[in-house]
C-alpha cells in the first residue's frame, strides 16, 4: 500500500496542475428577482480612418436600427473624464497621456475635472423633465471641461437651432469646439451622439482605458517591429476583411457593412487576426505576448467600466459601441456577467 501511495503521488506530482471543476457563473442568476439587463455590443470601424468621400448620411438606417433598440445607456470607445485626471496627476508611469487639454473649457467654466465631474453628477441628479437651454448649455461647458466632449454633443444637439449660442459658461471658444465635433468623422460624434440626442438621453458614457496597456519598454521601435512581425504570422484573413470593410465603407448604405462586421465569423477572424500571431512568435524579448496582456487588461478594464454603467440600474437596456476588435472579448466578457443578457447585434441590425 505504501509503495503504490508513493508511485501514485509520484505521478500526481509529475502530472500539470489543471484545475478539473470550475464554477459555471453565467448560471448563478437563474431564478432572479426582476429584469435582467440586456447589453448590445455594436462593432464598428473607426470612422476617423475612413477615406476623405465617406459619406456620413450612410450612417442612418443604422441609427434607426440602434433606436429601435431603445438603449437607456450608451457607451463609446473614448477615455473618461475621471481617466484623464488620473493620467495628469502621474506623468512619470503614463508620460503625456492620450486626453485632450480642457485649457479653454476651464477658463470658460472655472472648472478643473474633478470640479467638473462633480458639477456634472450633481446636475443631472436634479435634472428636470423638460430643461431650459441655459441649462443644456450650462451643463454642456460642464462636460466639456470633465473633458467629455461626446456628452456635452449629446447636450448641444438636443438645443433648438436658436439657441445653439454662446451663453451659460459656454463662450465663442466652446461652442466652435462643439460646431467643428459635430461634423467630426468618428463613431461618438456621428453615431454615438446624435442617437443618444434622438433619444432624449442625457449624456454618453465613455469606458475605455488605456492605464492597462501603457507597457514600460524602452525600445519602441524594437517592440513595434516585433509586433507586426508576430501579426505577420497570422492575419491573413483579418487583412482580406479590412480590405473588403474599406469598400462596403463607402456604399450608400452602411447597414450591410456593419451586418458584415458584427457576424459570428468577422468576430472569430478579428480574435485569431490579433492574437494567434503574438502569442506564438517566437521572440527572446516577448514583445508580443506583453502586447496581448495588455490588450486583456484594457478590454477587461473597458468591460468593467461598462458594467459600471448599470450597476444602479438592473434592468437597463446598453448599447455599447466599440472598435470591432474589441467585439470578441466584449461579448464573451459582458456576457459572464450576473443578470446579463447578450443581444444579437445581427438581430437588431435586420
Amino acid at each position: 500500500m505504501e509503495i503504490w501511495t508513493r508511485v501514485a503521488w509520484g505521478v500526481l506530482a509529475a502530472a500539470p496542475l489543471v484545475a478539473q471543476a470550475q464554477v459555471d457563473l453565467t448560471k448563478l442568476d437563474e431564478g432572479m428577482a426582476g429584469p435582467k439587463s440586456h447589453v448590445l455590443v455594436l462593432g464598428t470601424v473607426h470612422l476617423r480612418e475612413t477615406p476623405a468621400n465617406f459619406d456620413p448620411s450612410s450612417l442612418g438606417g443604422l441609427i434607426d436600427r440602434l433606436a429601435a433598440y431603445k438603449p437607456d445607456i450608451i457607451t463609446i470607445e473614448s477615455e473618461p473624464g475621471e481617466d484623464c485626471d488620473l493620467v495628469a496627476r502621474h506623468p512619470s508611469k503614463y508620460g503625456p497621456g492620450w486626453c485632450a487639454k480642457t485649457d479653454a473649457a476651464q477658463t470658460a467654466t472655472g472648472l478643473d475635472i474633478p470640479a467638473a465631474l462633480a458639477e456634472v453628477r450633481k446636475t443631472l441628479k436634479a435634472w428636470p423633465a423638460q430643461p431650459s437651454a441655459t441649462q443644456r448649455r450650462r451643463l454642456a461647458a460642464a462636460f466639456m471641461a470633465a473633458n467629455e466632449p461626446a456628452s456635452a454633443l449629446v447636450q448641444w444637439l438636443q438645443l433648438p437651432a436658436a439657441e445653439r449660442r454662446p451663453g451659460d459658461s459656454l463662450d465663442a471658444a466652446l461652442v466652435a469646439m462643439l460646431e467643428k465635433l459635430e461634423k467630426r468623422k468618428s463613431e461618438d460624434s456621428l453615431i454615438a451622439a446624435p442617437l443618444a440626442a434622438r433619444l432624449g438621453l442625457q449624456r454618453v458614457y465613455a469606458v475605455d482605458n488605456h492605464t492597462g496597456d501603457n507597457l514600460d519598454i524602452q525600445d519602441t521601435k524594437a517592440f513595434v517591429k516585433s509586433l507586426e512581425g508576430a501579426w505577420a504570422l497570422g492575419n491573413g484573413e483579418m487583412m482580406a476583411n479590412v480590405e473588403r470593410e474599406k469598400k462596403m465603407v463607402l456604399a450608400a448604405d452602411a447597414l450591410p457593412l456593419y451586418r458584415f462586421i458584427n457576424s459570428p465569423e468577422s468576430s472569430r477572424i478579428h480574435a485569431e487576426g490579433n492574437i494567434v500571431g503574438p502569442m506564438r512568435a517566437k521572440s527572446a524579448d516577448t514583445y508580443p505576448q506583453m502586447w496581448v496582456g495588455g490588450w486583456e487588461i484594457r478590454n477587461l478594464r473597458m468591460v468593467a467600466n461598462i458594467r459600471e454603467t448599470f450597476r444602479e440600474r438592473p434592468g437597463a437596456r446598453v448599447l455599447t459601441i466599440v472598435g470591432v476588435s474589441h467585439k470578441p472579448w466584449f461579448d464573451q466578457w459582458l456576457g459572464q456577467l450576473q443578470g446579463v443578457v447578450m443581444d444579437d447585434a445581427i438581430e437588431v441590425l435586420k
